[in-house]
Parts: C-alpha cells; structure tokens; sequence
C-alpha cells in the first residue's frame, strides 16, 4: 500500500469518526427519538443527509447504513461491546481503557482488537447505565457495580483509583444455564459426583460451593437446585443478581450500593434477616463475602436445612477458617469456640471447585463434616485423581479423573427418615458397612 493511500484511508477513519461524534451529539439531544428505535433511525439517516450534504462527503449505501447502526449502538445499544456480548463462548469482557479490550473465552484471556475512540467514549458508555439506575460515577464515588440490560453485571473503576482510565469489567449473564448433565460431559464432575449432590439438595443438606472467581460455583449452585422440590419457596440474596433457577417459586432480593453519602445502602446481612420473617424453606445466597456470614449460619441452624453458598476459598478447610473469621467479624462478642460450634452444625458438604491449567473447570474435592468424639472432621467422599482431566474420544471429558474416598458419608444415615433412598450406584461406593472417621 502507497503513502499516499494510507494518508487518504486515515482521512477517512478521522471523518467518519468526527461525523460518528456529531450524529452522538445530535441524536442524545433528543431523549424521545432515543426511546424509539423506529424513530432514531429516521433521525439518524435524515442527520446523517445533511451532514453529507454541508461537507460534500461522499458515501455508498452500506457505509451510511454501518454508520447509523454504529451510532445507534452508541446511543441505545452496547457500543463496540455489542459484538463480543453477541458471543456465547465469551465469560467475561475486560476493558482496561479506551484501546485495550480483553475477553475470557473458555477458560483463556486473549485481546481482541475492539477498541473505544476515547477515555471520553468509554465514559459515556458507562454513565448510560449507571445513571439508568440511579447511580453516580464521579471522583467521591469512583467505584460502582451496574446491570446491563441482559442481567450481566458491570463494575466500573474510574481514576483516581485506576491509572489505566475507565477500567470495566462485565461478567456474562447467561439465562439457560446448564444443566448436571452438561456439566458432566464437560468433565466438571462425575456422575456418581452428580447423584451425590442431587441426592443432598433433595434431602436438604447445607451445601457450600467454593473456588476462586470465574470456576464456575455460580455455574453448579444453579444446575443443582434444579433438584429443589417445587412445593418449596426459595429466597435468593446476591448483591448482583446472577443467579438463575429454574423453579417455580423463588423470591430473589438483591443488595443496594449507597450514595455518595452513604445513604440507602442495603447490604446481604440486613437480606439474609429479612429473608427469616419470609417463610422461606431454603435459603440462598449467591456469595458469602462479609458478615452476613454469621446470619447465615444461624439460618442453617434454625430450620432452613438445604440452604446453598458460595463463597471464595482456595480449599475445604480455607472455608471453615474464612466462615470463622467473617463470622467473628460480625460479632466480635462471640467466642471462637461459639462460632465454631455453629459452623460445624450448619455446614455439612463443601464442593471445591477450581480452574486446571489448560482453563477446564473441574471439582476437585467434595467433603463433609462429620462429627467424631465431639470432634468435628473433614472427610472427603470424592477428589480428583490428578491435575489434567482425561479426554474421550469424541472430545468430551471423561470420569476417569476422579476417585471416591473410603468413609462412607454420615448423611446416608438421615436418608430413609426423609422418605429418600441412597441410588445403588452410591452404595456399591459406599456400602453400608463401610468405614467411618475414628
């Protein structure tokens, strides 16, 4: 390519970004054409006519219409994100800055060439959203969660906390979530993992998913209580929705940021309270990261067996000791030995979940609590046999990666006063007469 080729096509990128600037301008000035798609796009070609007509610009019929589409992505729409939120196999879209757009696809971050015009441009792209909920994004407040309109949830960092410029974060939302199955041929689990897990949700055992950011607990918290029977009532608390349940009668609070002031904030502790007087028969919260730790635990204690978690821990006893610091938190009056105490009568099964190298999702422990001498242990019913999940034939993970402890789990003992039975598939693991803690 010429000089003077490349001259005239960055010419040309520079007019059309300027005339994509005046179309912005113009359109957002008129808030009635913006809540009409019909009617923006009439605004939208009539502008950009006249504005071909003022500087002579030539364009063909597909330039002008990829500009008006541009335009009102910009306006009603995700921007240049509208592409990459278009993809399935994208998780998570990162924005660090107007230039540097990365995307989590199936496990491994990798740049895209999407790009913002500007810091300017990222800021509008944000306070659209924010200010749609209320919200403030400025220096007192340079930190702020939002929702887009498909339920993905939006953290946005701004300077003087981030050098980077506007930093965006936006974690997918996806409302078919999959199913146990799914997630058993994609080497997640096991299928005895499976019957495990549905046979604790149906005999209410409390269950706590745990692992790092992006494992997928949000994943199999909602895959499992698929098994929740419909004649129950499910109260979820999140701070950001994201669970998504598929039954038919669920109750689902979220938290509230405060104002600049402080004023009107809701956290998950003042939730989890409310939720008690709420009838419910189970529990849920999406993420326990703070002192609603504590009510929790109290409501797993106090009738609301087959309550589900998350919450962020490297192992199955990191879990324990990071409950017992949260809870100590938030009641700095209560003994180490109280606390502990209520731990080990809530929590009964924790499912650790992590990331492999090669960015496969898979369990890799599933232990209970079982109660020795008045001394409570951790026992593991199941746990990877090794790093790299072994892959089949037709492309899809296999069970060969995982292996099931030798203790015969204490709950199998509740079962029959629950009018359930344990699946023969656990009892060849299991039989009756197998070993206990000692």
């Amino acid at each position: 390519m010429s000089q003077t080729t490349e001259i005239a096509d960055d010419l040309v990128v520079r007019v059309r970004q300027h005339l994509h600037q005046r179309l912005i301008a113009s359109v957002e000035s008129e808030p009635l054409a913006v809540g009409e798609p019909e009617q923006l796009k009439k605004r939208l070609g009539h502008l950009l006519e006249s504005i071909k007509f003022a500087t002579g610009l030539r364009l063909n019929q597909e330039q002008s219409s990829q500009i008006c589409a541009d335009v009102a992505n910009e306006v009603i729409g995700l921007g240049p994100l509208a592409e990459l939120m278009g993809d399935p196999d994208i998780t998570d879209i990162l924005v660090n800055g107007a230039d540097a757009i990365w995307v989590d696809r199936a496990g491994w971050l990798e740049r895209t060439n999407v790009r913002f015009d500007d810091e300017a441009h990222v800021r509008r792209f944000v306070d659209r959203y924010v200010g749609a909920e209320g919200k403030h994004l400025d220096s007192t407040t340079p930190t702020v969660d939002a929702r887009l309109p498909d339920g993905s949830r939006m953290n946005i960092v701004i300077p003087p906390l981030s050098r980077n410029g506007t930093v965006v974060s936006i974690r997918r939302f996806r409302p078919s979530h999959s199913s146990l199955d799914d997630l058993i041929h994609s080497g997640m689990l096991s299928p005895d993992m499976a019957e495990l897990l549905i046979l604790a949700v149906r005999a209410r055992i409390n269950i706590v998913f745990a692992g790092g950011a992006g494992v997928g607990k949000t994943t199999l918290l909602n895959a499992v209580s698929e098994y929740i029977p419909d004649n129950e009532r499910i109260v979820t608390i999140e701070e950001s929705a994201e669970l998504a349940l598929r039954h038919q009668h669920v109750i689902t609070l979220e938290g509230r940021q405060g104002n600049s002031e402080g004023r009107g904030k809701v956290d998950l502790r003042l939730l989890v309270r409310n939720a008690l007087r709420m009838r419910a028969d189970r529990i849920i919260v999406g993420e326990v990261r703070g002192e609603e730790v504590f009510d929790m635990l109290q409501a797993m204690n106090v009738g609301h067996d087959g309550s589900l978690t998350t919450i962020h821990a490297n192992n199955p006893r990191q879990v324990l000791k990071r409950m017992e610091t949260l809870a100590m938190l938030a009641d700095g009056q209560a003994a180490r030995e109280t606390v502990r105490d209520l731990i080990e009568s809530a929590v009964q099964l924790i499912v650790q979940i992590a990331r492999t190298a090669s960015g496969h999702r898979q369990i890799t422990s599933i232990c209970e609590l079982q109660m020795v001498d008045s001394d409570c242990q951790v026992a593991e019913l199941f746990a990877v046999s090794r790093d790299a999940p072994h892959r089949q034939d037709n492309g899809e993970y296999g069970p060969s990666s995982f292996r099931h402890g030798g203790v015969r789990p204490a709950f199998f003992d509740e079962i029959p006063g629950k009018g359930l039975a344990v699946p023969d598939a656990l009892n060849v693991l299991w039989p009756s007469e197998a070993n206990r803690l000692c």
